[in-house]
């Protein structure tokens, strides 16, 4: 099998997926493939149900169909990626069995108590968009980034409220793809709890070890 292996990695928003998947991408050379960057990078690329720029300005979800285009668009013919935020639903995950074969199928097991102290403790840089956290990763002088000296705000979306209804919707909608990988017996479960360190060399064993 292929050292650049085809990875995907599930997990509830805060656990870790943006910073694991980096870590991946960097280590087997592999392209780094979320939805809302394959949405962006190709926001005017037709399909029969209209460009993504049509959804995402009138304030719309983007519809499976065109998310499925642009991800096949963004998987591309190259060797290996880490794919993470897609498949959302069990019609996409339908759609990537028919365009592409997934190596390692892994998830970042995080408690709901957790996510809420990582989610709504993020502070976020309004100039560059560097990420800290109140508790685990402060800046040098509270309120200002380290990189740019910009202002640390919490965004709107990481509220308690708004985090919890978050993961309201990760459980209702994304827990059957989750289930779906666990039946086939593909499903790999890493303890996201762990240090970002500790989750890495975890992941990558893991990795290691299936392909």
């Amino acid at each position: 099998m292929s050292q650049q292996p085809n990875v995907l990695l599930l997990g509830p928003p805060g656990a870790g997926k943006g910073t694991q998947s980096a870590n991946i991408a960097d280590e087997y050379d592999v392209p780094h493939v979320t939805t809302g960057d394959a949405l962006r990078a190709n926001k005017d690329m037709q399909t029969e149900h209209g460009t993504p720029r049509s959804f995402m300005e009138a304030g719309e979800l983007v519809p499976d169909p065109v998310v499925n285009e642009i991800v096949a668009e963004a998987l591309g013919d190259g060797e290996g990626y880490v794919l993470d935020g897609y498949p959302r639903n069990e019609e996409q995950v339908a759609y990537l069995a028919d365009i592409t074969t997934l190596d390692v199928v892994c998830l970042l097991s995080v408690s709901e108590s957790e996510l809420v102290d990582r989610l709504t403790g993020r502070r976020v840089c309004t100039e560059c968009g560097a990420n800290y956290h109140v508790e685990f990763d402060q800046p040098d002088e509270e309120g200002v980034c380290d990189e740019c000296g910009g202002e640390l705000i919490q965004r709107d979306d990481d509220t308690e409220d708004t985090v919890r209804e978050r993961l309201r919707v990760y459980h209702e909608t994304t827990e059957p793809v989750v289930e779906h990988y666990r039946e086939a017996g593909v499903l790999q479960e890493i303890d996201g709890e762990q240090s970002p360190s500790a989750v890495w060399d975890t992941l990558r064993a893991t990795i290691d070890e299936t392909i």
